[in-house]
């Protein structure tokens, strides 16, 4: 499931009632751009990036551009402040429907978009993975007897997926099921309150921060800004406006209404009546189309904006890392990306000379892991780092599945060009560890801000916050991205090293995630960490060039293919 806004939407329907009841903590509010803040001289968990930049200067660095994939929903191209920083592949003609660069993809000028049609539909809404998998194993695995001991280690591991998603989808599974009927009505709640304030405000848009200093005058009123008010506040989304909050419950009620429906009904295949292509297939690849903006631009344009958002160009806002071209690769519909996309698109990102790949997305099955996996290996071959998502669920996953994830099927080993990423906060805003971050003492690298992230949004000149590990993920990807800048030469396992070695201990215990329960950071995390990009860069200036070597690849299900 794609990780953003209408997670904390969803955080927000559980809390609806306490917070209409005035019960939410008080926060001071975080400034703009706090995650690139110091806390020694802001008094916010930044990640002193002023102090980085002014270290590399001290060295007399000079920058070298960096192309950074990001593999996401789309990008609005036209942004201010992303236009001037996007990739563009040089060998292409723009919009002359040839492959100028004979690499199968026609017109990929600014990327490439995965999940499109060559008529140019796009797709927007998609199923989910559980879904997928329970009806697609269900004639083969359900009321049958299965004495798995004989059954090969791949047959074995399909049907313990299958097992996993009929509890899943039957509602017996680990994962709580959503009460929609409660759910509805929060959202109908929510619609209700924000016509009736409409009214009264005599304004059709209005933001956390403007609600809160409004005085309604009615009873109707008054209720109306309580609740959603609290809504605003519990979720850190003062700067929201009413129209993108309303607008991602919306989102999330349809998601969880196609949830609902998956146990009975058969999930439409959205993808495939766009794409054409044999999903079963991993050769059968140059499907898709040249339109990264498409029509749902939200998420990637935000997660984009905080890696390299134009800085020093008195607009909007100064994303992490200067010298950097956004490569855009659209292959996350709103619901659960499919692994075909996601190998291909990473093995695009890689062909097409990406040396670090953002990806802000995830989901709790991966039946075609192995072609992920094979796509990792081949990227970690091309000196490619990948950054991961931890996800939003709040939950352990050293025992709970996110895919993709570091840990190879194709030989059971754990890829080295990875990094997974929690979601960080500030005690101003709800605590150091995001209330929602997935976590995990073994497969979560660092924590980065996540929390209340200011950056670009769809309409060219247009910015707002988000929150989710989806924003701690390009965190982490545009500090990576500014070290590989100012230090070329390192590989992305030394970048890694860096980022790790020099994460910095909070000097007091933090939030389980989900729960009231006080830990050591180091008890949930890989580094015990939080991002500091001033002190990775430190790290970075003592290492020295690793000499090469040339790593041997499994053999791989994708073979040479004619481009079409």
């Amino acid at each position: 499931m794609k990780q953003f806004l209408t997670v904390a939407v969803a955080m927000a329907c559980s809390v609806s009632v306490a917070l209409a009841q005035g019960t939410s903590a008080k926060t001071t509010p975080l400034p703009k751009g706090w995650h690139l803040q110091d806390k020694e001289k802001d008094g916010v968990y930044g990640i002193s990036l002023d102090k980085a930049y002014e270290f590399v200067r001290s060295k007399n660095l000079k920058g070298k551009t960096v192309v950074v994939a990001v593999i996401d929903s789309g990008i609005d191209t036209l942004h201010e402040d992303l236009k001037e920083i996007l990739w563009v592949n040089p060998k292409e003609i723009p919009g002359n429907g040839i492959d100028d660069d004979k690499n199968g993809y026609i017109d990929d000028v600014n990327g490439w978009n995965f999940i499109g049609g060559k008529d140019g539909k796009n797709v927007k809404v998609d199923s989910y993975e559980g879904a997928r998998v329970y009806h697609k194993l269900k004639s083969k695995y359900n009321n049958k007897s299965v004495d798995t001991t004989k059954l090969t280690a791949d047959d074995k591991a399909e049907y313990q997926m299958w097992l996993k998603a009929k509890a899943n989808i039957e509602g017996s599974g680990e994962e709580e099921s959503v009460d929609m009927v409660m759910l509805k009505r929060a959202y109908e709640n929510c619609v209700k309150a924000d016509s009736t304030l409409k009214a009264e405000m005599a304004k059709d848009s209005y933001t956390g921060n403007d609600l809160e200093k409004f005085a309604p005058t009615s009873v109707d009123g008054k209720k109306s800004k309580a609740m959603l008010l609290g809504m605003f506040k519990g979720n850190n989304m003062m700067e929201t406006t009413n129209k993108e909050f309303i607008e991602g419950f919306g989102e999330y009620v349809s998601g969880e209404e196609r949830k609902k429906e998956a146990s009975e009904k058969i999930p439409e295949n959205y993808r495939g009546n766009i794409t054409k292509d044999n999903e079963a297939d991993i050769n059968d690849r140059f499907y898709g189309n040249g339109d990264v903006m498409a029509s749902t631009p939200f998420h990637g344009t935000h997660v984009s904006g905080i890696i390299a958002a134009k800085r020093d160009n008195n607009k909007g806002i100064q994303g992490i890392a200067d010298n950097v071209r956004i490569m855009s690769i659209r292959a996350v519909p709103d619901g659960d990306e499919h692994d075909k996309d996601i190998a291909l698109a990473i093995r695009y990102a890689v062909d097409n000379g990406a040396k670090i790949i953002n990806m802000s997305f995830g989901k709790s099955f991966s039946p075609e892991k192995k072609w992920v996996d094979e796509a990792v290996q081949y990227a970690a071959t091309k000196g490619v780092l990948l950054v991961h998502a931890a996800g939003n669920d709040a939950k352990d996953v050293d025992t709970y599945d996110n895919f993709p994830n570091a840990n190879l099927k194709t030989n059971n080993t754990k890829a080295t060009n990875w990094i997974t990423v929690g979601a960080s906060g500030d005690p101003r805003a709800g605590g150091i560890t995001a209330s929602f971050s997935n976590y995990g003492k073994q497969e979560v690298d660092v924590f980065a801000p996540g929390v209340k992230i200011y950056s670009t949004v769809p309409g060219g000149t247009t910015y707002g916050d988000a929150q989710g590990t989806s924003m701690a993920s390009p965190v982490v990807a545009g500090t990576a991205a500014f070290l590989l800048t100012y230090f070329p030469e390192l590989s992305p396992q030394q970048i890694k090293f860096a980022i790790e070695k020099s994460a910095q201990m909070p000097d007091v215990k933090v939030n389980k995630p989900g729960t009231t329960e006080t830990v050591e950071l180091s008890d949930i995390s890989k580094t015990g960490g939080l991002l500091n990009a001033y002190e990775a860069a430190k790290v970075a200036a003592t290492l020295k060039p690793e000499k090469k070597k040339k790593q041997a690849l499994p053999k791989s299900t994708l073979k040479r293919a004619k481009k079409g």
